[in-house]
């Protein structure tokens, strides 16, 4: 009988008598009775102690796949408040932390074992107290983490027994290196250590060998075939850069009744698309950037977790990690900066066992941007939605024209936009050359373009070089 056959037979209920019964009864209060091939591949291994090195795609269900042992393993060594910390979890991101913190919340009812969440933009103080009291699990930043790790006296990491470097590849991106060392440190050598990532390249297989025993596990989980999940419908429109504000109230009135992400370029596109869609149309959306307060943050995201239909408008800092229940469509209105980020923004929906669907908006000229998709195995069809109404496009014109406050919304937005697209990495397929300014200026409501001064001083610097 093959492997995959027997993954696709397994139940978490099969782990009767070998992990803790609360935890199966967790796992099924939660709607989890049957583990994805991540996780059905590294519990073995990861209760027996071994350090381990997991590899998969986005969505595939590592959050469990670490959580449900390291409960187990504190449970099986009778840990208590007295003995400190147990794990330390760490995150790329406060929204990833946080996640993780609430199906780590999910996976403890009625099980004794303390934890808390550590990240930057919370009380330092708050977390201080609670380490005074004594927590078990620790889930959290990089930055965070590590200040604890230096100035708070009761951070009791003796008794460490396990280390998780959650989203690896993306904790490296954002430039956390020094931090990960610095923790490493300071934490016992004698510990278990784990390391998930959606993709390994050299950077992580160097941390790997910085943190992780000489003899480490690799469970990597891939499909030759394809490069996101079976189960996500993906595709794209085509639609000129004048239409493009017409197709996007098209598509959430299509989707008015699902659960959507809409991912934009910057901050200043979220604030504008948000303030109008939120005002002018009436529909049901939320933002998120990475310039927002952490608390508003937080309670975007909690929100929109917590509902059951509505638009996320947000830029990229939702495009990692992120476990929103019952996505139902991705739709990535400014074009991602490379393969890996489009394929870490779809992979925001068809988490698990579940289905998704995904759409990219594309002018004529980036077309190709589908080849290069192909080229690593990320395969679109065409999708046709119908010409939108022009209706949405005067309604706008007209609140750009009497309104000033969104007029300078709409300019900043559309600032925001072209220097986005002028220093894209792809820009054999998003060229600037390619983008009518004046076109691109009426997606944001401009009847006459806004003065650009950069794209000229740009042109000059190049012309003189």
């Amino acid at each position: 009988m093959c492997a995959e056959h027997i993954i696709s037979q397994s139940r978490f209920s099969m782990l009767e008598g070998k992990i803790d019964s609360r935890i199966l009864r967790n796992l099924k209060d939660m709607g989890f009775e049957k583990p994805t091939q991540i996780q059905a591949i590294t519990l073995p291994h990861m209760l027996l102690d071994e350090d381990l090195i997991g590899a998969a795609k986005t969505g595939s269900g590592k959050t469990l796949a670490f959580l449900v042992p390291v409960v187990d393993k504190l449970i099986q060594m009778k840990f208590t408040k007295e003995k400190g910390v147990g794990c330390i979890i760490i995150s790329p991101t406060r929204e990833l932390a946080l996640q993780t913190n609430e199906v780590l919340k999910m996976v403890l009812r009625d099980i004794n074992l303390s934890y808390g969440l550590f990240v930057g933009g919370e009380k330092k103080l708050k977390e201080t107290l609670l380490l005074q009291k004594g927590v078990n699990i620790v889930v959290g930043t990089p930055g965070r983490i590590l200040d604890h790790l230096k100035s708070t006296e009761k951070f009791k990491c003796h008794n460490l027994k396990i280390l998780i470097l959650d989203e690896a590849d993306k904790l490296l991106e954002a430039g956390f290196q020094n931090h990960i060392e610095g923790i490493i440190k300071k934490l016992p050598k004698n510990r278990q250590t784990v390391l998930f990532s959606a993709t390994i390249d050299d950077k992580v297989e160097n941390l790997a060998r910085l943190a992780l025993r000489s003899d480490p596990k690799l469970i990597c989980i891939q499909d030759d075939k394809q490069s996101t999940v079976k189960n996500l419908q993906q595709g794209y429109c085509i639609c000129p850069v004048q239409n493009r504000i017409s197709w996007l109230y098209k598509m959430l009135k299509k989707t008015r009744k699902l659960k959507v992400i809409v991912f934009f370029s910057s901050c200043k596109s979220v604030d504008f698309h948000y303030e109008f869609f939120r005002n002018h149309c009436k529909a049901s959306v939320f933002s998120l950037h990475g310039k927002q307060s952490q608390p508003r943050r937080k309670e975007t995201f909690e929100s929109f977790v917590n509902t059951d239909k509505g638009a996320l408008f947000c830029t990229n800092v939702a495009a990692r990690g992120l476990d929103i229940p019952s996505v139902d469509w991705i739709v990535q209105y400014d074009p991602p900066t490379d393969i890996k980020e489009y394929i870490h923004r779809v992979g925001r929906t068809a988490r698990g066992l579940n289905s998704g669907n995904a759409v990219i908006l594309l002018r004529p000229e980036e077309e190709e941007f589908v080849e290069c998709l192909k080229r690593e195995k990320v395969y679109l069809d065409k999708y046709n939605f119908g010409d939108p109404s022009n209706d949405v496009q005067v309604m706008l014109e007209k609140i750009i024209q009497s309104d000033g406050t969104m007029k300078i919304l709409a300019r900043k937005a559309y600032l925001s936009f072209l220097r986005c697209y002028s220093k894209h990495p792809l820009n054999e397929v998003f060229d600037i050359k390619t983008l009518d300014l004046k076109l691109s200026s009426q997606a944001f409501g401009f009847q006459e373009q806004p003065h650009v001064d950069f794209l000229t001083s740009r042109k000059r610097k190049l012309k003189n070089n």
